[in-house]
């Protein structure tokens, strides 16, 4: 009984501890309304920690070169949050990696490609997988790897934020040297 004790005090001593050099600047609920940039639609967005990179809502994803690089051609197929109707935007993206989703039904290749999605006020440049999402509540999925950037999850709240993006919103660009590769996998 006393090393369990023990255990538990040096547990809540770590832990008291450790939270208080944790500096936390933003709080966001597990839904939160984005916006992707600079196309300015307003998404709903699940922060899902469960999710190592996000995912993007994309339809007739097409591979191409461009200037001896690989490039990406998609169609982001949305509902606009603040007009509540159907809209639809082409992007084309260098791709930035593959990743290889591994479920039920096999393993799964999906392009990554670097898009600007604004939470709050601050735009961020992340890693977006691109798959059709369409049998999904929401277009939008943000995992580990763009919610360390962001703050932390309140799973308990929702809608904490509402993106207030313009011209002259501070711009976080993405830098791989600060992001962890594998957050917890």
């Amino acid at each position: 009984m006393r090393r369990i004790l023990i255990a538990l005090s040096l547990l809540f001593t770590f832990t008291a501890s450790h939270a208080s050099n944790v500096e936390i600047q933003h709080v966001f609920g597990w839904i939160e309304n984005a916006t992707l940039e600079p196309w300015g639609v307003k998404v709903k967005s699940k922060l899902d920690t469960g999710a190592l990179t996000s995912s993007l809502h994309a339809r007739n994803i097409e591979r191409f070169e461009k200037d001896g690089e690989e490039w990406v051609r998609f169609e982001v197929n949305v509902e606009d949050q603040d007009e509540d109707e159907k809209v639809s935007r082409k992007f084309e993206r260098p791709l930035y990696r593959d990743v290889i989703i591994r479920g039920a039904g096999g393993e799964e290749r999906r392009p990554v490609v670097l898009m600007e999605i604004c939470f709050g006020d601050t735009v961020h440049e992340e890693q977006f997988s691109l798959e059709d999402r369409s049998d999904m509540i929401y277009p939008v999925l943000i995992g580990r790897r763009t919610i360390q950037h962001l703050g932390v999850v309140d799973v308990t709240n929702t809608f904490m934020h509402e993106p207030q993006c313009d011209e002259d919103s501070p711009v976080e660009k993405f830098d791989k040297d600060n992001t962890d590769e594998d957050i917890g996998a």
